[in-house]
């Protein structure tokens, strides 16, 4: 546990101190986020947050393995380095989604040969497919979500917390460590990132951010549970960005708009709309956040019927969530 500790305060640490310098160098070499029409800034805002969540997450590890990490450790940190690195050439020359996809793909590959992976009892090649669909669908929900100031760090970290804990709980080291870097680098982070933001993340922090949540999601265990359980545990913790996330896709089909079309239709957006501010609309996400990974850590102890049953009515309150906000924003 001391390790654990150690390695979420060195990565705020890290983080907290580099984001003035990354700020500054940001704004000399012209690295920012000029308003538009569908932003919410109104002034340009320096975009290399993200180096220092990514600088801040990956030293406090090396650092806890004193540069000699084990091998599977080594191809996680590889997968994170590139698609970190597609994620800062994106903030640059704004790259089309083809070329994102395929820098999680290149990711997804290195994983796969360090066998990170699904491993359900099906045909292999359907475990891979689930996987890559999960490592994606994880990595731009997250960035889907960095549409306000504070979000995306704030549900990143409250994610990253309750995977910290479970991995604590169940001695899974790697887990552990991995979360709580990425919890420290968030924390780090939000000091500068919370309304009003003084940096933003930009892509390279939240393909980042959804890519390592993806995997600790893929890395966890639950041997005193059934498997046909446990594989819902990882979907609730990260609930809220997959909600997100599919009530933007719905909405967007409906009014035949691509979903990967910048809009202000997420649910920070509707809450504004309903009338709270900025500050209170995120924080209501936080807190609905934590509820998806309270409902988690209830399915590490739930039997096949609980936990189906759980599931279901997460599912169904969902379903209406998602009714209720459209209902707002056609409103």
């Amino acid at each position: 546990m001391r390790a654990i500790i150690a390695i979420f305060f060195i990565a705020l640490a890290i983080t907290s101190f580099s984001i003035p310098w990354v700020r500054r160098i940001a704004i000399d070499i012209g690295f920012v986020d000029a308003p538009a029409q569908r932003k919410l800034h109104s002034t340009p805002m320096p975009l290399m947050g993200g180096v220092a969540i990514f600088g801040g997450a990956i030293v406090a590890v090396l650092l806890y393995y004193r540069g000699r990490p084990p091998e599977q450790v080594i191809g996680i940190l590889l997968a994170l380095t590139i698609v970190a690195l597609i994620g800062l050439i994106d903030d640059r020359y704004s790259l089309p989604a083809w070329a994102k996809l395929g820098g999680q793909f290149a990711g997804f590959l290195i994983l796969a040969y360090f066998g990170v992976r699904v491993r359900l009892p099906i045909p292999d090649l359907l475990n891979y497919a689930i996987t890559f669909f999960w490592l994606a669908g994880i990595s731009n929900a997250i960035n889907f979500l960095d549409n306000m100031d504070g979000l995306s760090a704030g549900i990143s970290a409250v994610a990253a917390a309750f995977m910290l804990l479970l991995g604590a709980l169940n001695e899974q080291f790697l887990v552990s460590a991995l979360a709580a870097a990425v919890l420290g680098a968030c924390l780090g982070f939000l000091r500068y990132n919370f309304k009003p933001a003084q940096i933003f993340m930009g892509d390279v922090g939240a393909l980042f951010l959804g890519f390592v949540l993806a995997i600790l999601g893929l890395q966890l265990r639950f041997p005193e549970n059934e498997n046909v359980v446990t594989w819902m545990i990882p979907v609730m913790i990260l609930g809220l960005p997959i909600f997100d996330t599919t009530l933007v896709v719905i909405s967007r089909l409906r009014r035949g708009v691509s979903p990967n079309t910048a809009g202000k239709d997420h649910s920070s957006h509707r809450l504004v709309k309903m009338g709270f501010s900025q500050r209170e609309a995120v924080l209501i996400l936080y807190l609905a956040a934590g509820a998806f990974g309270l409902v988690g850590i209830f399915l590490t102890r739930a039997t096949v019927l609980e936990g189906y049953l759980i599931g279901g009515v997460v599912v169904i309150a969902a379903l209406y969530a998602i009714y209720r906000l459209e209902q707002v924003y056609r409103g």
